[in-house]
């Protein structure tokens, strides 16, 4: 069989590329190895080079003392690798001592990937994380984290922290982080005192971690670093300890010269923070005095999942429910429409999904992506925001877009323009006693029903509000969605995706 010249190129570039994968995942194996081998060395005493790197991560380009930092460490220990790390090249430029190194994590494209990967450029058996701006005053600090550090034996404690004086006070945090939610939640731990063990810390500290432990991290330098680095070792199990002393000084504060360059490094947080917690899939944070950060959908940006196939959102096959931004747009949705219509004089009832929320949580179910409300269509022409929509849609002053839905004969309100969360609206009228309407859907629950279930309507907790429902709920629920269904909860299409209810 000939080989044409494309053939054999393609072959040569597919061995080509398999070769530097080999080499490049050997140089790896041995940069761990060698890590590992100095670690072993120095237990042993044998002290074949430093166990410490010191690595800072978080300045700004505009104003910073990385340079007095490394100058500070390097002064008085200069066997200790300096490594400032950059996300791009700074610029200005550092100005480095000699023994200090940069490092840009963004790849070039002349350059081999081990040169942007800073696993390839610590060799120690640890690494200190401080912060910028932070003094050395005490040589022997290091061998006493260490110590403290290894005293621990390898359980739940993987890092040992200590303060910066002169400084926002370090402080021990718990933080509990739930991704199926997508929040994270910080609340107060006892701090103060000799080794206080806690899952996270806030404001100025210096932190010893083993550098196998770091990057076993899936992002083991994001910004901003503690909560990139507090977030990933919660999610593991991991503890830190935050001791009383050594302490660490910093001379120069503030940090920034001038209240313009704070205003700039606050809002580079704020937007570190968002892309952080964006890209680790947490849409909500619930801080230590009680006060909350969104980083999901508003009304003027488009929803957190897309179209819905076969009744199964995206973030179900992700295992996450409902993202809590989205929750709380429905819930602002539902508590609108629900005054509009009562103030209107149109009779409505909580539908399906909706209505087995509210008896099982009177809430919105934690998985669900609408709310469902039955309505009378003799009440339909009472509301003026619903009478005039054969015509097109409306957008009300508060942004709220009221519609005929295209896919059959009911109506749907939408959260905004940009944000298509949504309330959809049923109407149902009464013949010979049996609630009916004109179309149908697909759903198993889309079924005509007595009128007496309407007779009375009951109020009920739904969402923060008090709504009106069906009586005889149970019966009512039964009848849409099959018996026992209030007990045993499921994802609207279990055939795609069943809930795992130990995990509830």
């Amino acid at each position: 069989m000939r080989i044409s010249l494309c053939q054999g190129l393609l072959t040569g570039a597919i061995i080509l590329n398999l070769l530097i994968l080999y080499y490049v995942s050997r140089a790896q194996q041995q940069m761990i190895e060698k890590r590992k081998e100095l670690g072993r060395g120095s237990r042993r005493g044998h002290g074949r080079g430093p166990r410490v790197s010191v690595l800072l991560r978080e300045f700004e380009n505009f104003e910073n003392y990385v340079g007095d930092v490394a100058n500070s460490f390097l002064r008085q220990r200069p066997e200790l690798p300096f490594l400032a790390v950059a996300d791009t090249f700074p610029y200005p430029p550092l100005a480095l001592p000699e023994g200090a190194r940069l490092l840009v994590l963004s790849p070039s494209p002349d350059q081999p990937p081990q040169a942007h990967r800073p696993e390839f450029h610590l060799q120690t058996e640890f690494v200190l994380l401080v912060p910028d701006g932070v003094e050395l005053e005490q040589p022997r600090v290091f061998e006493r984290l260490i110590k403290e550090l290894e005293g621990e034996g390898g359980g739940p404690v993987r890092l040992v922290a200590v303060p910066v004086l002169t400084r926002s006070a370090a402080q021990c945090l718990h933080l509990r982080v739930n991704l199926k939610e997508w929040t994270a939640t910080y609340s107060p731990a006892a701090s103060g005192s000799s080794g206080s063990v806690c899952t996270a810390l806030q404001g100025d500290a210096v932190v010893l971690i083993r550098t196998e432990d770091l990057f076993n991290l899936s992002v083991p330098l994001g910004r901003p670093l503690f909560p990139a680095l507090f977030v990933q070792t919660t999610l593991r199990g991991w503890k830190v300890k935050l001791l009383e002393s050594p302490c660490f000084s910093a001379n120069h504060r503030p940090l920034f010269s001038s209240a313009h360059n704070q205003w700039k490094a606050d809002t580079r947080l704020k937007e570190a923070t968002g892309k952080l917690m964006r890209s680790f899939g947490l849409k909500r944070l619930l801080l230590p005095e009680g006060k909350e950060q969104w980083f999901g959908c508003t009304k003027e940006t488009p929803r957190c999942f897309g179209t819905v196939q076969d009744d199964t959102p995206d973030y179900l096959y992700l295992d996450r429910w409902t993202p809590p931004c989205c929750l709380r747009a429905l819930r602002e949705t539902t508590k609108y429409v629900i005054n509009i219509l009562e103030s209107s004089g149109v009779r409505y009832w909580l539908e399906g999904g909706s209505l087995l929320g509210a008896v099982r949580h009177q809430d919105i179910i934690p998985w669900d992506y609408d709310v469902d409300l039955g309505i009378y269509l003799e009440d339909v022409p009472n509301c003026d925001h619903l009478k005039n929509l054969d015509s097109g849609s409306l957008v009300d002053a508060n942004g709220y877009v009221w519609e005929r839905a295209v896919e059959g004969d009911f109506y749907r309100v939408q959260y905004s323009e940009a944000n298509h969360l949504h309330v959809d609206l049923w109407p149902f009228y009464s013949r010979n006693g049996i609630m009916t309407k004109d179309t149908w859907t697909e759903h198993k629950q889309d079924v005509e029903f007595p009128e007496h279930f309407l007779q009375p309507l009951v109020p009920m907790p739904f969402a923060g509000i008090t709504a009106y429902g069906p009586n005889n709920q149970r019966a009512f629920l039964e009848l849409k969605f099959g018996e026992g269904v209030v007990e045993n909860p499921q994802y609207p299409n279990p055939m795609k995706k069943r809930l795992d209810r130990s995990k509830l």
